[in-house]
């Protein structure tokens, strides 16, 4: 008796699944947090920058963000540079 040709698929089925749930979903939550986060930035949020410059909003525009990173030191740079928000405003 042969066994059923669709039951040796099961396990490379299973470890796919295995490999969504473990990585690809948490790194996809984990993109859409990020871009959630930068999208919400207000005036005044004291951020980190990807390159870990920290600095403060003082302007938004649509894909640039302007930071006060001393006291007559303002940058300009993108808004999907900002790694994360250390403190809302």
């Amino acid at each position: 008796m042969t066994p059923n040709p669709m039951l040796q698929f099961v396990p490379i089925v299973l470890i796919f699944g295995v490999m969504y749930f473990m990585l690809i979903r948490p790194q996809q939550k984990q993109q859409q947090d990020l871009a959630r986060m930068q999208a919400n930035l207000k005036k005044n949020d004291e951020v980190v920058t990807m390159g870990g410059m920290f600095g403060v909003v003082v302007n938004l525009k649509d894909s640039v963000v302007t930071l006060r990173v001393d006291d007559n030191v303002r940058i300009d740079v993108e808004r999907n540079c900002i790694g994360r928000v250390v403190k809302e405003g």
